[in-house]
């Protein structure tokens, strides 16, 4: 089975030209250019629905941002504390 399959997509003359440019300049195909806009675009979105999920948890506990970020920065800083520390490797 293969790794990969073709798709095809349309994209406006001026969008597709300012892609090919950019490919041009960086070496790259314009597979591997909108692969890689495809691959953020799904991260960004992940991002933003995490973000939405942490909003309306937040409202649920009756938490405003300053407590969000507060809270955030004690459990890194636990987490720090309660981690072993590695022998650095030689």
């Amino acid at each position: 089975m293969r790794s990969t399959k073709n798709v095809s997509i349309t994209v406006p003359p001026t969008l597709l030209e300012e892609a090919e440019a950019v490919a041009r300049r960086e070496g790259r195909t314009k597979s591997e250019l909108f692969r890689e806009a495809l691959r953020r675009y799904v991260t960004q979105s992940e991002y933003r629905e995490l973000q939405q999920f942490g909003r309306k948890q937040a409202r649920r506990l009756g938490l405003k941002a300053a407590d969000v970020e507060r809270l955030v920065q004690e459990s890194r800083r636990e987490s720090r504390e309660t981690v072993p520390i590695r022998a650095k490797k030689r």
